[in-house]
Parts: C-alpha cells; structure tokens; sequence
C-alpha cells in the first residue's frame, strides 16, 4: 500500500515540474529577426525615364532588337505594362514582377509606394518570353538609384527570384543582333559563351551494287562572340551583370 502511495505522489510532482516548464516555455519571448529596407522618399525626388535595347528573336527567326522604356512615379506599388506587338506576353509580364522583386532586394529600396510604368516597343511581331528578364532587371535598377547605362552593353538571360541568371536559347542570333545595333559587350548566362551545334554529314557505304548512305551528326563547338563579331562574357548573377552596365 505504501508502495503504491509513494508511486502515485512521484507522478503528481512529475506532472506538476513538466507543466511549470511547458509555461515557461510558452512565456518566453522569441527572437525575431526583422530585416528593414530603405524607403524611398519621393519628396523632391524625380525619377529619370529609363530606356535600354534588348535582343530577340522575331517571329521568322530573325534576330531583332526591341527598347524597353522604364518610368515611374508615385503611386501604391502597382506594376503597369504595355508590351505591343510582343508573343508569350504572359511569360514576360512575369518576367517584369520577378525583375522588380529582384530589384528591390539588390537595392534594399521598398517600391511600395512607387508605381512603374514598363513600355516595350519593337515593329515586329517578338517573340520574347522570360528571355529579357535580366535586361529589365538591370533597367528597374538603373531606374531606382538614378543611374546611367553603358549602352555599348546588351544582355540576354532569364532572371530567378534569387537573383541569378538563367539560360535562353538562340544566343548567337540575339548576339548578331546586338551586333547589328553598335553594342561591343554581350553578356550571357553561364556556360553559354560557347555552343554546341551539331553538322549533318552524309557517310555512304558500297554494298555490292548498292550505294548505302545515312546522315551522321558530328557535335561542333562554336564561340558566340567569333561567330557575331562581339565581345561575349558570361555572367551567373544580376550583380556581375551590373558591374558592366553601370561602369
């Protein structure tokens, strides 16, 4: 019986000691670590119009270059877009959200307050997509801290919400084009300064009186910027990218 008694006196204190300690848990206070961004402070501040080239590819395959023009005034946050004349619209409508995000976060400025207007005009039909999402990131940078662009420098790459650039295709056509237009830098994502093509080649064989032919396909590596005539650099991130731009 005593047994019993002191067995069941064990466990009420047990219980007692685990819910003081499950109260002092829940009491104390946790740490948070919140990361301030600057604001803009729009009082006496002019935002500049922003105008940058980028390369595409037309609807025929042909390389084209199209200008993107950034403005913005103050407003609530909203993000305005007018992109005539432009295929896959919907991919670089969210090219241009994720290219502000970016933006804000390399700058530390909040564009809560700042509403941006994006325009791009070109007299073909483009097809553009998430191709030119690091050239609008370089613009909305350019834009918000009030800086000037190098323009013998055009670009081509996707932009990640982390800030790295991703890989597009049809980089020597796009290179040719920003050629065509007086640029002597290309940037482009990593690992696509060089491309891979591969040549048909017919290889025949004599069997008999039969000719047998097949066509072979042999990889050739081509550099971008011999073949268009332009100085080409890899870049991984919109910072990289930036030192170009801004230098």
């Amino acid at each position: 019986m005593e047994k019993i008694i002191s067995s069941f006196i064990i466990l009420i204190i047990s219980l007692i000691v685990f819910s003081l300690f499950l109260i002092s848990s829940i009491q104390s206070p946790t740490t948070v670590e919140i990361v301030r961004t600057q604001k803009v402070i729009l009082t006496n501040y002019s935002f500049p119009t922003v105008y940058l080239k980028i390369p595409a590819v037309d609807s025929e395959g042909k390389g084209v270059v199209t200008k993107l023009k950034v403005e913005a005034k103050p407003g609530e946050g909203r993000t305005l877009v007018n992109i005539d004349q432009l295929l896959f619209w919907i991919d670089t409508q969210h090219s241009i959200r994720l290219a502000k995000k970016v933006a804000e976060n390399v700058t530390g400025i909040d564009l809560s307050n700042v509403d941006l207007f994006y325009a791009i005009e070109t007299n073909a039909s483009v097809i553009e997509g998430p191709s030119a999402g690091a050239a609008i990131t370089v613009a909305t940078i350019a834009l918000i801290e009030n800086k000037s662009i190098n323009e013998s420098v055009m670009i081509t790459g996707t932009i990640n919400s982390d800030g790295s650039i991703g890989p597009v295709g049809e980089v020597a056509t796009k290179a040719k084009a920003a050629k065509d237009v007086g640029a002597t830098l290309f940037l482009v994502p990593l690992g696509q300064a060089v491309q891979t093509y591969y040549e048909p080649k017919q290889v025949c064989q004599k069997f008999g009186f039969i000719t047998y032919c097949t066509i072979e396909y042999k990889p050739k590596k081509v550099s971008i910027g011999e073949e268009a005539g332009i100085e080409v650099k890899e870049v991984s991130n919109i910072r990289e990218a930036l030192n170009y731009f801004f230098s």
